[in-house]
């Protein structure tokens, strides 16, 4: 893509939902900023993606409890230069247009046309901040431009089986749109593969003018204000020139890597694939780096306590700022600043940032929140219905503590 063209270009990522499926983890901040793979955040896979295509106009529209985003990314995301008309600009609701908050994800574009407009770019990408992925969004904008597209919108393949999860995109032979059906129990396939159908990525390059004039038209009806429920079936019902394009991985694994972190298990299992000794997605590609705010902490440090015991931890990503101490550590996440004492036992557990693990501790299958401090001798995933009536417990069997929850205690070991 010519830097040139790019510059006509801006992003807009939406980020304000309220992340109703990820509770207890969104009680106190939005979904994009919940702590993921160690030292990231989820909303920085999509800023990394950005800045990796070489767009540098971003704007975050934010609303849900926005201030560790909006922190977040102003420590971490000064990587623009204002001078040369870069930037990454937070956009909360300001009811400029209504006396509404964000109606939908058109509706949040909608209000902020007039800071899109003042940048006059030629093509607006929208994008969702609480996806993991990789993907180069320059490539996808030259196949817009070279098909003359008004709207052109990301698509993975799927298994027809799975339609029901997406909302699902019918194309004919050269791509072009001719139905789109939101989360279907069964689907028609693509022209090229029976087994499987095209399932929407939430990502949209639109010509601006096509955009703001959906938009303003959109504003003015009783719909949801929704891209996938409205904008797009209308323009397709009108036979605007609208393609999916097939998405195309830059994560150089054998097959596809596209998550929806959005359910706790969903977000359980996609940390946990991190650990494995081939992980399907790859942190480590010096070609596509991973950006996010990087705390001034130590090196993670692994001691032994006054007894002799050697703190250790096996199949797992230990961050920057971590003390294990004692204890031994298998197929977990501790994201930075997180402190395990002497005498504990953790296995398959993602411990978020600054939590304290104190002495005694046995930790299964759980996720432990930001700043949580598990007392002394804590039992946590061992017994459910312990477990159930003090935690969140998701279907899957997950056990997720947040601040405040009391934890069952084994005396005789505390």
């Amino acid at each position: 893509m010519n830097v040139l063209l790019l510059r006509d270009v801006a992003a807009v990522l939406l980020a304000g939902g309220a992340g109703e499926r990820l509770y207890p983890l969104t009680r106190d901040k939005a979904k994009p900023a919940v702590s993921f793979g160690g030292p990231y955040s989820i909303v920085d896979f999509t800023l990394s993606n950005c800045v990796n295509s070489g767009l540098r106009k971003i704007f975050i529209a934010t609303q849900y409890k926005a201030q560790s985003l909006n922190r977040h990314v102003r420590m971490g995301w000064s990587v623009v230069n204002a001078e040369l008309g870069e930037f990454i600009e937070i956009l909360p609701p300001q009811k400029r247009v209504s006396e509404n908050w964000y109606l939908g994800t058109a509706d949040a574009v909608y209000q902020n046309l007039y800071s899109l407009e003042r940048e006059s770019p030629r093509w607006v990408i929208i994008l969702s901040g609480d996806h993991i992925y990789k993907m180069d969004y320059s490539k996808m904008l030259d196949v817009h431009i070279a098909r003359g597209a008004a709207l052109t919108m990301a698509a993975i393949e799927v298994p027809l089986a799975e339609s029901r999860r997406f909302g699902v995109i019918e194309v004919d032979e050269d791509s072009r749109l001719v139905g789109f059906e939101e989360k279907p129990a069964t689907a028609r396939p693509t022209p090229w593969n029976a087994a499987v159908c095209l399932g929407s990525m939430g990502i949209y390059i639109f010509d601006t003018e096509v955009l703001v004039r959906e938009l303003i038209r959109d504003a003015e009806e009783p719909t949801s204000h929704d891209f996938g429920k409205d904008i797009l079936p209308r323009l397709v019902a009108g036979g605007e020139r609208v393609y999916a394009y097939l998405f195309w991985d830059e994560n150089k694994k054998e097959s596809k890597y596209w998550r929806d972190v959005g359910t706790l298990d969903a977000f359980y299992d996609a940390s946990m694939d991190l650990i494995q000794v081939d992980p399907v997605f790859n942190l480590y590609d010096p070609d596509w780096p991973l950006r996010t705010y990087q705390p001034q902490f130590p090196p993670a440090k692994f001691v032994f306590d006054e007894e002799g015991r050697r703190g250790s931890a096996v199949q797992s990503l230990v961050s920057m700022g971590c003390i294990v101490s004692g204890s031994n550590i298998q197929r977990s996440i501790l994201s930075p600043g997180a402190r395990v004492h002497s005498y504990c036992e953790i296995e398959d557990s993602i411990l978020m940032p600054n939590t304290t693990v104190n002495r005694h501790c046995r930790v299964k299958k759980a996720i432990i929140d930001s700043e949580v401090s598990v007392p002394r001798g804590a039992v946590i995933g061992y017994d459910a219905a312990e477990d159930r009536r003090r935690h969140t417990v998701t279907e899957n069997g997950v056990v997720v503590v947040t601040q405040g929850e009391e934890c069952m205690v084994d005396t005789s070991r505390s």
